[in-house]
């Protein structure tokens, strides 16, 4: 039986729903939200509603972005011939955080797994494969995270993209193995994208 009543249970209860949020920080969440002042209150649940009402995805790249298409596509300044894949929008703000990077992106919105039922028609690798029939594009830089499912779904894309024509290269090793982008520091980060390899 809970100690809280069933109002704050169920806000304790949301919170744990969060990645990454264990009951104890749970708690402390739902309290510092029912102990701050109404004004507060408001401002997040506005925030949370504005971001889910005006957010999209960018229908180049599939980045999440208040505009479409996204600012980094949009920007003439991001070169347009080499795409950087990533499995997540956070992989984007990790490999941003570099202040190195001026190409674009591809946002898969996940990784193949056989094991969890993801197949490559899941995600976003037909739209990749879409933007590379323009001829704009020289260099595909794989930056999926480096667990057995990243590394199987960059094998799958290097055997669709070479035969293009297309230099396909893999971020370097100096990301851990089981490790995730957006967990990285910068420097590890700058330094795999330098390091990367043809594959």
């Amino acid at each position: 039986m809970s100690i809280y009543s069933p109002s704050i249970e169920k806000l304790i209860e949301n919170f744990e729903k969060l990645p990454s949020i264990g009951h104890k920080t749970a708690t402390r969440l739902a309290f510092y939200m029912l102990n701050c002042n109404d004004e507060t209150a408001k401002e997040f649940i506005d925030a949370i509603e504005t971001a889910r009402k005006n957010l999209k995805y960018c229908s180049v790249c599939f980045n999440i972005s208040d505009t479409d298409p996204c600012m980094i596509c949009a920007n003439p300044k991001r070169d347009k011939s080499t795409i950087c894949v990533v499995e997540d929008v956070k992989d984007i703000i990790a490999m941003e955080k570099t202040h190195e990077y001026k190409g674009v992106y591809h946002v898969l919105h996940g990784s193949i797994s056989p094991m969890n039922g993801i197949g490559p028609e899941d995600i976003k690798i037909r739209e990749l494969l879409t933007r590379l029939q323009t001829g704009e594009v020289k260099e595909v830089i794989l930056a999926t995270n480096p667990r057995v499912e990243g590394e199987a779904t960059a094998m799958y894309l290097s055997k669709l993209i070479k035969p293009l024509g297309i230099k396909v290269t893999r971020i370097a090793r100096g990301i851990p193995i089981g490790g995730d982008l957006e967990y990285t520091d910068e420097i590890t980060l700058l330094q795999a994208l330098e390091g990367r390899m043809e594959v």
